[in-house]
């Protein structure tokens, strides 16, 4: 078992990245808001008048969506699959990053899976 971890930048693909997980049986999935650290450290730097504007043309921009699943070591490749044809491939820039990584243990809804 692996977790996967997608950082989505582009946040108008969430709902059709997570409709696309789910049809494709991919489903478990936590959506939690997120910053990158250039962004917090360049707005920080902003007259605070540009940076409203720049919230204002761009308001999607502003933060981006982490996406964490536990799958099996075989869904993997399909989620990443999936993130690329969602958002047109990570060599889009300012699309995003994506890793996964092992796990050796998983604890959901009372039944352990210990993972070998």
């Amino acid at each position: 078992m692996q977790v996967f971890v997608f950082v989505l930048n582009r946040t108008e693909h969430l709902e059709h990245l997570l409709q696309e997980f789910s049809d494709q049986g991919l489903r478990g999935a936590t959506v939690l808001d997120s910053k990158g650290m250039a962004r917090i450290l360049h707005s920080e730097d902003e007259m605070p008048i540009f940076y409203g504007l720049r919230a204002i043309m761009e308001p999607e921009r502003r933060s981006s969506k982490t996406i964490f699943m536990v799958l099996k070591d075989e869904q993997v490749d399909l989620a990443r699959r999936i993130v690329n044809q969602v958002t047109g491939g990570l060599d889009v820039p300012d699309s995003g990053i994506m890793f996964a990584m092992p796990l050796t243990m998983v604890v959901c809804e009372s039944v352990p899976t210990s993972v070998s």
